[in-house]
């Protein structure tokens, strides 16, 4: 058995993306996966899986979403090892005292070197980032709301799906994930 953290992308920030993690629990569980946890009502999943390759723990995750709701929601997973490393990987722990200024997006992919070089925030912008494999780390001391480094600026730089979550998620779903 292989424990991962599943983000699903734009699930229950409002319209039509809702579904109850009640529901998701059991869809996952009538997947095939174990131990099925969420936290917080905004797509955030940690589950055992019978395999440790993740293109097949997204499509299961993906299939099984789209038999309930009807909906493509683009999922994207880490591993336990995974998530330790993106802990520990943090640049901005040492230069933010508030949690709440730091975030990290993930990808799902490492964005070509010509997309990752165009990576750099627009004029004005306060916030900052640093691009790490398939994670973004975001340090915006005027919060997530009001920064341009969101999930779109990002994908239309990289050319890749992301998610982002704050640092508090982050540790949850780490300790979480550690079981």
């Amino acid at each position: 058995m292989t424990r991962f953290v599943a983000l699903l992308r734009a699930v229950n920030i409002g319209g039509g993306s809702s579904m109850a993690m009640v529901e998701l629990r059991q869809v996952l569980a009538d997947s095939g996966f174990s131990d099925v946890q969420t936290y917080i009502q905004s797509g955030n999943v940690v589950l055992d899986a019978d395999t440790d390759d993740e293109a097949e723990v997204v499509a299961r995750i993906r299939r099984g979403i789209s038999d309930k709701w009807g909906k493509d929601v683009p999922v994207l997973v880490r591993s336990h090892d995974e998530m330790k490393a993106i802990v520990a990987a943090n640049p901005y722990l040492d230069v933010e005292d508030d949690l709440t200024k730091l975030h990290v997006t993930f990808l799902d992919a490492v964005p070509a070197a010509d997309k990752a070089a165009a990576l750099v925030p627009p004029p004005g912008e306060t916030g900052v980032l640093t691009l790490l494999g398939r994670e973004i780390f975001l340090h915006v001391p005027g919060g997530y709301g009001r920064t341009k480094l969101q999930n779109v600026f990002v994908e239309r730089k990289t050319g890749t799906v992301s998610t982002t979550r704050n640092w508090k998620s982050v540790l949850k779903l780490t300790e979480l994930v550690a079981g």
